[in-house]
């Protein structure tokens, strides 16, 4: 790395991939380091000398920061980094429904599941599975081919789940897979 990079200041909001603490972004200054808050392992204190990250994306430091560039700071660093997204709203018709499995066998108790509560575990598995998609787009010890691999991989997943894009209230949270 070259020494004009180790000398760079940070601004909030600026990426990092750090070598044994993983992606984090810088969240305040102070006089000799930086709050970064790490995908994995919360925020951490980090010397503005350290050098032996990666500066995914650099911002300007900037004298002070205002609550309101904190705040865009903030939910910038949850819309990119975290598997908590924008709550999605279950499909008008199925509001306080239940689920019932019944087995073939009928010597066997039916179970009853709250709708919105399987709707709910759906909607992890998407949210959980963009985040995949997110650090497997993100590592840098697979090639090229081995992400589209497994990118591909993943879109034949979100094709085996269309079936449950019918509890979806809107048609812009539905799963998509491979277009024939």
């Amino acid at each position: 790395m070259s020494s004009e990079a180790q000398t760079q200041l940070l601004g909030i909001g600026s990426r990092v991939n750090h070598p044994a603490l993983g992606f984090g972004v810088i969240t305040k200054l102070h006089k000799a380091a930086y709050d970064v808050c790490f995908q994995t392992f919360g925020v951490r204190s980090i010397g503005k000398d350290y050098a032996d990250w990666e500066i995914i994306e650099a911002l300007e430091a900037e004298e002070s920061v205002t609550f309101t560039q904190a705040e865009k700071s903030l939910m910038k660093i949850l819309h990119d980094w975290s598997d908590l997204l924008k709550p999605i709203d279950l499909g008008d018709k199925w509001v306080d429904g239940t689920m019932i499995l019944k087995p073939g066998d009928d010597s066997l108790k039916s179970k009853e599941i709250p709708i919105d509560t399987f709707f709910h575990k759906i909607v992890m598995v998407r949210d959980r599975l963009r985040v995949m998609e997110q650090r497997i787009n993100s590592t840098k010890t697979m090639s090229d081919e081995e992400k589209v691999n497994l990118q591909q991989y993943i879109t034949r997943i979100y094709g085996s789940l269309t079936t449950f894009n019918v509890l979806f209230k809107y048609k812009a949270d539905h799963f998509r897979g491979e277009k024939s």
